[in-house]
């Protein structure tokens, strides 16, 4: 093709284009579609993307339609530059034509339109991640180029390239860009009438990435290198005196913020290297924090000034007061991780918990909005709430202070609570209308420290009248015009009820049965029901509280019928917790209680944690031993019901459900089941679970059929339906059902675990035939699965029958043929070895390591060929070398080739590794190097040990979550019954490791295959 045609056809693309593009602009909805449409096809040619960049660039053409070019080209990039990308999509851009855009693209970045440069720093730092430094090596001299040249707009464009770039440097790039850049960045942070505040703000980021990353490399000599102390100081100045300049022309809390997440990584990183700089930075956060504190008082608790502080930056990042302060907040709390530091907040904690609590006061917008909404009042005021705000988040930082000096902070926040409530007292007679929010304020803080008010009581550190609190001050706000401040004293005193006298006990139960009553604001109401679970959970066989359960129960039961969704929650949880204290009690309210956990199940099925706590106030009656018949005459008809209707006729979920609460009532009710349990229900749920392709269902329905086999498998065999169809049989329906090749592996989560339970209580009652062919589904399943959960769930199966049955179940893997023509054996060693590292659970750990033990001890002393003639893949190859992004994509992953008991010990050791460092981590919780240089130990460190966190519940919290991560709960009667579940696994891989480690076959066939961190966890064992 001649010169002329070429450019004749490129001249015929541009036009073309600048149509498409005018076209999208266009207020015509078709008109806009068309040129949609039309851009598709253009975006395959080879100079699509390079007249895109041309148009973006040439300063003639209309701002509009640049900055249209610029957000296509972006979005070209995304999807064509590199065939690697999560979205390319073909072709990808020609070699001829990336040139050309790495060429333009750097010009435009001194744009005098801001989104230009934005637009064109997006595109240049899309284009480095696949490109740089290989394919574009003067791309960091021409950001440099414009980070020197002095015009803001340049180097705001530069900036924005940057901000990205720097995060994709690696440890062998940064010695060559630190030493260039960080220079330049404090230049432009200290000139602040020259840049903007975002262009300042970004110089701040980019240090932030640089530093963390130079620090991440763990190379002190690089570290001192590229962080010269006085170079770090000077910084550190610079940040400390910005802290100060008030907002304005040259600061406002956006910079504020990224200056203090810079010094939060600074004191974190390199401590040292600030020197003397600490403590004026110091005073400057504190400034900012008492400053803020009044700012917060006047602008947002009494909303006496309108606040207009609200901006965003070029990213649409909000840059408010409050986020300055949530930055103040994890300012301080980043002091805590520091020896030295934390000194300082320790002989500060007073004024600092004063301030605190000064931030947890609720603002006139909360009170609006929780007085409008009960539903958001629950929600924000939750313990585990998932809201964000100043009043949250001053509160934990509050308890982590808390947590770090549990004497000082006791006596502190009583001494501090003097303090606020005096001041109050002043307030309130000088007609403040708001005095009330630091009573309020004080109570949240007060109680949110429960465990460590009575530990410190117990202990003596902390002398306190609380009969006297409680009847004078908590009792009068129990009065007062503010509901907030009246539910609040109702919930601080049920968090102490322990503390108090009977007389005074009884008035605050007495208080909270009438805050439950129709005639009381919806806020009281909803702090009393909180109370109710407070004083059940802190009252454990107090026979104060006997008396009240039934009145308790009356108020809860009046609240339901108006109750929104999250305020239902709240009240089940209050009801569960209430029902469990007096069963004599309870039985009075069994029917009504069944009904309403019914009608709620039925209502609320969509909703997940409603249901579930449905559910389980049903569990908890059936555990009570005296309901077994309201609940065969109440819940079984509705549960059948459920199961025989079309799903077309029953909400979404709403089976699964149903088959939960069958599972957990048949946990639960004493033995043996009532017989509709079985002739009914059984058989209504395994059929509604064979006829249903819902993921949700077949799970709950392995885990209902699980229960029924674990509680009583002698009944499960002893009953047959009218067609002489016993137990098993259904149980056999189910599992081919799970295990079927046809459904998605997600159907078979759980199926494991009912195979595991089913072969092990069935004994010798299952035929040979049978299990065989349960055998066989599993291994069908297992070579579909694509996720851990459902091949570990699948491996398990196979590591019990080890554990129980091992000769037959080798017998039994190495004559099944497996994929690729080599035996199950191999399948199902290649599988397990490859996801071993990656089981998660205790209990199944426990197991899965057992079963390895067992499978090398027997491969190793019956010296078996059908073990010692596998192969599996070893330890990973590296090659040596500077690793490039690239590089490493082009490179495919390759692997030693090992025995297979070779592999199985290395497993195991590399598990008892796991066991050392976390039992190092145990006994090191919340120890803290001391990085003093006079080796100075602080003796009263206020950390915890995990032991004792474990006995106290922690400082702050009420209880800990017993659910094990696998989905087997503490209280799994399948799992708790098992002996292995017993066993110490570092005890016990320690004991056979060494054991092992001392047999002639180990040096002569194992060790040699050995790592040096697994020589180094074999040889700590062996000297201990």
């Amino acid at each position: 093709m001649s010169a002329q045609a070429f450019e004749d056809d490129e001249n015929k693309l541009r036009n073309n284009l600048l149509e498409v593009l005018n076209a999208i602009m266009s207020h015509d909805q078709n008109t806009r579609t068309a040129g949609e449409q039309q851009i598709k096809l253009l975006e395959v040619l080879d100079d699509f993307a390079v007249i895109l960049a041309e148009l973006t660039v040439d300063e003639n053409r209309g701002l509009p339609i640049r900055q249209l070019a610029s957000l296509v080209l972006k979005q070209y990039v995304e999807c064509h530059w590199n065939k690697l990308a999560d979205k390319f999509s073909p072709p990808e851009t020609t070699y001829p034509a990336k040139v050309a855009i790495r060429q333009m693209l750097p010009l435009g970045l001194k744009d005098n339109s801001s989104k230009i440069r934005s637009s064109i720093a997006y595109a240049i730092s899309a284009i480095a991640h696949w490109d740089w430094p290989e394919e574009w090596p003067d791309l960091f001299p021409q950001l440099m180029q414009a980070l020197t040249s002095g015009s803001p707009s340049h180097v705001h464009g530069a900036m924005r390239v940057l901000t990205e770039f720097s995060r994709e440097l690696t440890d062998t790039q940064m010695p060559h860009v630190a030493p260039v850049v960080l220079p330049e960045l404090l230049k432009i942070f200290l000139q602040s009438d020259t840049y903007s505040i975002r262009t300042r703000s970004r110089a701040v980021e980019i240090f932030n990435t640089c530093t963390s990353l130079i620090h991440s490399a763990d190379n002190p000599a690089m570290t001192n290198a590229l962080l010269p102390d006085q170079f770090v100081s000077e910084f550190t100045q610079a940040f400390a005196e910005s802290l100060q300049v008030p907002n304005g022309p040259a600061s406002d809390c956006g910079l504020k913020k990224e200056v203090l997440k810079t010094l939060i990584s600074m004191i974190r990183d390199v401590p040292r290297k600030m020197g003397s700089m600490v403590s004026p930075v110091l005073a400057a956060v504190w400034q900012q924090l008492v400053q803020g504190a009044q700012y917060y008082v006047s602008r947002e608790v009494n909303c006496s000034e309108e606040d207009t502080e609200t901006v965003f930056d070029s990213d649409g990042e909000a840059l408010s007061f409050g986020n300055l302060v949530y930055s103040i907040f994890d300012f301080v709390e980043s002091l805590l991780d520091s020896h030295k530091s934390r000194k300082i907040v320790k002989q500060s904690l007073p004024e600092l918990i004063y301030h605190l609590i000064t931030y947890m006061q609720m603002t006139e917008d909360q009170v609006r909005c929780w007085l409008e909404n009960p539903d958001q009042f629950v929600e924000d005021e939750d313990e585990e709430t998932f809201s964000f705000s100043v009043r949250i988040s001053a509160q934990d930082l509050f308890m982590a202070c808390c947590k770090e000096f549990k004497n000082e902070s006791a006596v502190a926040l009583l001494s501090v609570m003097d303090r606020h409530l005096k001041e109050a007292n002043t307030q309130r007679n000088n007609g403040d209308p708001h005095w009330w929010k630091i009573h309020e304020a004080s109570f949240l803080a007060l109680g949110s420290v429960r465990n460590l008010i009575l530990e410190s009581l117990e202990k003596s550190v902390i002398q306190f009248d609380f009969s006297s609190f409680l009847n004078s001050i908590v009792s009068e706000d129990l009065k007062s015009d503010s509901s907030f401040l009246s539910g609040r004293s109702l919930w601080l005193a049920s968090r102490f009820a322990s503390l108090m006298p009977q007389e005074t006990l009884q008035n605050f139960l007495g208080a909270t049965v009438h805050g439950l009553q129709p005639d009381q604001s919806p806020v009281i109401r909803i702090s009393s029901v909180r109370a109710v679970f407070a004083y059940c959970d802190h009252l454990p066989g107090n026979d104060t509280l006997t008396p009240f359960v039934g009145p308790l129960i009356d108020g809860l039961l009046l609240l339901v019928g108006q109750a929104t969704v999250e305020v239902l929650a709240l009240l089940l949880e209050s009801l569960l917790v209430i029902i469990s204290v007096n069963s004599a009690v309870t039985a009075k309210y069994q029917d009504q209680l069944i009904s309403l956990a019914i009608a709620v199940i039925l209502k609320y099925s969509s909703d997940p944690l409603v249901s579930s706590l449905a559910t389980d106030v049903l569990t908890e009656l059936a555990s009570h031993g005296t309901c077994s018949a309201l609940l065969e005459a109440k819940l079984l008809p509705t549960i059948i019901s459920i199961f025989n209707s079309p799903s077309s006729k029953i909400p979404s979920g709403l089976l699964s459900i149903a088959m939960d609460v069958l599972c957990n009532v048949v946990r639960k009710l004493k033995q043996p089941l009532p017989p509709s349990f079985f002739s009914v229900a059984f058989p209504s749920m395994i059929k509604a679970a064979v006829n249903s392709d819902d993921n949700a269902v077949l799970q709950s329905a392995g885990e209902c059929t699980r229960s029924y086999v674990g509680v009583d498998i002698d009944q499960l065999y002893a009953w047959n339906d009218e067609e002489g169809n016993s137990g098993p049989y259904y149980v056999m329906q189910l599992i081919s059902m799970l295990l079927d090749p046809k459904l998605t592996e997600y159907s078979a989560s759980f199926a494991g675990r009912l195979v595991s339970v089913f072969i092990s209580k069935s004994g010798n009652r299952l035929t040979h035939e049978d299990v065989d062919m349960v055998l066989r589904s599993v291994l069908s399943k297992l070579q579909q699965s694509l996720t851990l959960t459902v091949a570990q769930s699948l491996l398990m199966v196979f590591a019990h029958l080890i554990n129980s049955n091992l000769e037959s179940v080798i017998a039994f893997l190495s004559t099944v043929p497996g994929p690729g023509g080599k035996s199950a054996m191999k399948f199902v060693m290649d599988e397990w070895c490859e996801k071993q590292s990656m089981f998660y659970g205790s209990y199944d750990k426990k197991v899965s390591v057992v079963a390895l033990c067992h499978l090398l001890e027997h491969g190793v002393s019956k010296n078996d060929s059908r073990l010692n003639e596998i192969n599996v893949k070893g330890d990973r190859i590296f090659k040596e070398g500077i690793r490039t992004r690239s590089r490493t994509a082009k490179e495919p992953e390759r692997w030693t080739v090992i025995p297979l008991l070779v592999k199985v010990y290395k497993l195991l050791v590399n598990e008892l590794t796991n066991q050392l460092e976390a039992s190092t981590k145990e006994q090191n919780f919340f120890e803290w190097e001391d990085d003093d240089e006079d080796g100075e130990v602080d003796p009263e460190d206020g950390r915890q040990t995990l032991s004792q966190l474990l006995e106290e519940n922690s400082v702050i919290g009420n209880g800990l979550d017993d659910n094990d991560e696998d989905g087997y709960s503490e209280t799994d009667e399948d799992a708790q019954n098992d002996p292995l579940n017993q066993i110490n696994l570092k005890d016990y891989l320690t004991t056979f490791l060494k054991q092992f480690a001392n047999t002639e076959v180990h040096n002569a066939h194992f060790a040699t295959h050995l790592n040096p961190l697994e020589l180094t966890t074999l040889e700590q064992i062996l000297h201990t």
